[in-house]
């Protein structure tokens, strides 16, 4: 799903779209940018999506407690 946020007036607002609109989400966010440049009080305008397939949350989460990290490569300064 897809989200078009903005600000207008000094009020936020936003506009939802379905997952299999993108084209439209990007039309409505062309017309607001397109109300700026005429000068209208429009500004900020963003678009954020979501996949809801995604598993598990968004983020940085804290490593499992068998993780082993490996620095594969030697600092710059004291390679050879």
């Amino acid at each position: 799903m897809y989200r078009v946020f903005w600000i207008e007036s000094d009020s936020a607002r936003s506009e939802a779209f379905p997952a299999d609109a993108l084209a439209a989400a990007l039309a409505c966010a062309e017309g607001l940018r397109a109300r700026r440049r005429r000068g209208e009080a429009v500004s900020f305008v963003t678009i954020a999506s979501e996949d809801p397939g995604q598993v598990g949350e968004s983020g940085a989460a804290d490593p499992r407690a068998d993780y082993d990290w490996v620095k594969r490569r030697p600092h710059p300064r004291r390679r050879g």
